[in-house]
């Protein structure tokens, strides 16, 4: 049951990431792409049906992990402290931006909040990437199953790391390029005319940087945490899932230039998809690495108790079918190329 668990919570994760990511990237890309308030109300309109709603996957997890993994929501949300803040705070400050835009009508109030929502959409893909990072990477826990990180310390990966340092930023610069591109080629989409060919251009652009920074942060993770190695070697079939996300990103430029936007777009959710199970394969069955492997939870040490897994399983499947129904009829109303009307809230 412990396992089945920690895949669920890695598909509602991934499934936040493939939502909630292009509505970041489009926010970060917010000024390189429109550059006319009918450009910027588009961007907004071709997220706003949605934005909230994506956000929904990420209590999800949260809520899943304090269900079943009761031991890491404990350790896990203690020791990041600090950074859950700052992202709730983001998070705040970038729903804020995108609902009160609109509501006054000044040359001062609506770059104010044009500003916030790219500025805080940016942060949130990188803040993204450094988590991930750090959970892969490991924490400095001890015996009592407790730690906690500073920001940074001395940028180094030792044994008292912070939650920033050479190898999260890095992890952080590759997330953010990968929603960008994930977020341009949403646009791309969703957008059309001049804001159409410029979300093309982001969208090459920061093609290449994921393709550099891919194989770079691929290396060194292997080489910074060793379970990964340990669990391609042991279940080779795992290749399957860094080759899903070659699969991806290799479709990207493919689609392209066949004209087929949405295929890229699903492409781009390939690689997200391929590269985030990667992840979750290497680290297992940790749920969270400490620096000393003695001290590491795992899905046997970190769960609940095996009843309460049965049942709540029974509940995770009537609520995922409701809100599958309820994303598909939400995604198909909203089929096809947006408009900024005068009268939208966008």
């Amino acid at each position: 049951m412990e396992t089945i668990w920690f895949i669920l919570v890695a598909v509602m994760v991934a499934l936040y990431v493939l939502l909630d990511g292009f509505d970041l990237g489009a926010g970060a890309i917010h000024f390189l792409v429109a550059k006319t308030e009918d450009e910027r109300r588009q961007v907004l309109a071709s997220i706003g049906p949605v934005w909230d709603g994506n956000e929904v996957w990420l209590l999800a997890a949260g809520g899943t992990l304090y269900f079943a993994f009761p031991a890491l929501y404990a350790s896990g949300f203690s020791g990041f402290y600090l950074p859950l803040m700052i992202v709730l705070w983001l998070l705040i400050l970038r729903g804020t931006s995108i609902e009160f835009r609109n509501h006054i009508k000044s040359p001062v109030w609506i770059p104010f909040w044009d500003f916030f929502f790219s500025f805080s959409s940016l942060l949130l893909a990188v803040f993204f990437g450094a988590a991930l990072a750090n959970v892969v990477r490991g924490v400095p826990l001890d015996q009592t199953g407790y730690f906690f990180e500073p920001l940074w310390t001395n940028f180094r990966i030792g044994d008292q790391t912070g939650i920033l340092d050479w190898y999260t930023i890095l992890v952080g610069v590759q997330a953010l390029l990968v929603l960008m591109m994930h977020g341009a080629l949403w646009l791309q989409w969703k957008a059309s005319g001049d804001l159409n060919k410029r979300a093309a251009r982001v969208a090459g652009w920061s093609w290449w940087g994921v393709l550099i920074m891919t194989p770079l942060v691929t290396a060194i993770t292997f080489s910074i945490q060793p379970q990964v190695s340990v669990n391609f070697k042991t279940w080779p079939l795992g290749y399957v899932l860094p080759l899903l996300a070659v699969a991806g990103l290799a479709g990207v430029p493919f689609e392209l230039r066949r004209k087929n936007e949405l295929n890229a777009f699903l492409c781009s959710c390939t690689y997200l998809l391929g590269m985030l199970t990667s992840v979750v394969f290497g680290v297992y069955p940790m749920v969270l690495p400490a620096r000393n492997p003695v001290y590491a939870l795992t899905v046997h040490n970190a769960k609940a108790p095996d009843y309460g897994l049965k049942v709540g399983l029974i509940w995770w499947v009537f609520g995922t079918i409701l809100a599958a129904i309820y994303f598909t009829y939400v995604y198909r109303s909203f089929a096809g190329k947006v408009t900024a009307d005068a009268d939208s809230h966008y």
